[in-house]
């Protein structure tokens, strides 16, 4: 029961990583609050875990603000809200870049920035989901790279910042991970090659294969536990070996 008493909210947590992050917290005896855009697994993934559902589009300054009213106190944030793209410099076009930072970053920034009021006076973790495309140039992938390079960046500067009020602020940067968000990528843009580009994907990690979402979610929850009381401002990879054994 690692996180009993603690109160925890997890963005993005309707599906994927978010979904596990959610189940694991509320296994280890946090209470729960997930904050989505997507209504019906909101709260379906609320009921599962006994916790609560808020539904906004978090990249909304007054939704996001409506969501974390109900919450006065807070123990733990986990940003786990995030969209893909495919493009070069070239082909992105103003419109998707725009779309990837209100969504990938801005929704971050004002989940981070409500947690931290609420943090102050007791102090908490915060962890960021970033990607390994944060620190690797992956082709066709400039948008989505630049947006989780920013995740890592406000990462570094929350956990400086920060520290004075005893909050410790780390980021997650996963490589491949297998969940509903990868097989809708997949559908949309390989039509008919699913399991083609699903084990060519798959293949980029030395280690075979794409990660599960719980075991993203075990290591949130060791960075949100007592357990790493001594972490802040750290990047983890969870890759498979990509990063560092890659090529």
């Amino acid at each position: 029961m690692k996180l009993q008493g603690k109160i925890a909210v997890v963005t993005g947590g309707a599906s994927g990583i978010g979904e596990a992050i959610a189940r694991t917290f509320a296994r280890e005896q946090a209470s729960v609050h997930i904050v989505d855009i997507d209504s019906a697994n909101a709260q379906r993934v609320a009921k599962d875990v006994n916790g609560i559902a808020h539904v906004c589009d978090l990249s909304d300054e007054t939704a996001a603000a409506a969501a974390f009213a109900p919450i006065p106190k807070l123990d733990i944030l986990v940003n786990s809200v995030g969209i893909a793209h495919i493009g070069t410099i070239e082909s992105t076009t103003p419109e998707a870049f725009d779309r990837l930072f209100r969504v990938n970053v801005r929704s971050f920034y004002l989940a981070m920035q409500a947690a931290v009021e609420r943090m102050k006076s007791a102090g908490g973790a915060i962890v960021n989901l970033a990607s390994v495309a944060a620190s690797s140039g992956l082709a066709d992938r400039f948008a989505y790279s630049m947006t989780k390079g920013a995740v890592l960046s406000m990462t570094y500067c929350v956990a400086r910042d920060c520290l004075k009020y005893n909050i410790r602020c780390n980021a997650i940067s996963p490589g491949r991970v297998h969940t509903p968000f990868v097989d809708g990528f997949l559908k949309q843009n390989y039509p008919g090659r699913e399991a083609e580009m699903y084990q060519k994907l798959a293949a980029t990690q030395p280690i075979g294969r794409m990660a599960r979402p719980d075991e993203v979610a075990a290591l949130a929850l060791f960075l949100c536990s007592d357990d790493s009381a001594f972490i802040t401002g750290v990047d983890y990879p969870i890759d498979g070996g990509f990063f560092n054994l890659h090529g």
